[in-house]
């Protein structure tokens, strides 16, 4: 981040993230922030793992969900607040390694809708391979509502 700005985007994500109880408990962080694009990483972890040893798809689709609806609120009004709508997410392979990254991206903002897609990676000793894709709907929510960033 360069600008002002986008200064301000990424603290009003960090901000609310913090937020995000679900996150501390999981123990995923914001790697970076920019408009129109959010990184969420998790690190591996024997608290978020399914029977067989792999990420649990329900920590694999938080962090995507949530990659996807800060990259929404990145193009939001300062006096938006985010909400998600719908997903689809596609598990494209067992997740294992070191960490997960997830990379969401606006594909459209809308004045109450943004649709987002977004990628999530598992990533071992420099390697990264794709283990799931998700397109998502985010509403653009009136703060006037009672709901935060």
């Amino acid at each position: 981040m360069t600008d002002g700005a986008s200064d301000d985007i990424g603290a009003r994500v960090r901000d609310s993230f913090a937020r995000q109880t679900i996150m501390a408990t999981i123990g995923a962080t914001v790697a970076s922030v920019k408009p129109g694009e959010v990184e969420i990483v998790l690190p591996f972890s024997g608290g978020i793992l399914q029977q067989h040893g792999f990420v649990h798809a329900g920590a694999v689709a938080t962090i995507a969900d949530s990659a996807c609806g800060y990259a929404a609120l990145t193009t939001m009004p300062r006096d938006a607040a985010v909400l998600t709508t719908e997903f689809k997410i596609h598990l494209l392979s067992p997740a294992k390694g070191e960490r997960l990254r997830a990379v969401g991206r606006v594909v459209r903002a809308g004045k109450t809708l943004v649709v987002t897609m977004g990628e999530v990676f598992a990533e071992t000793a420099g390697a990264s391979k794709q283990v799931a894709l998700i397109t998502a709907s985010m509403m653009v929510v009136a703060t006037t509502t009672g709901l935060r960033d």
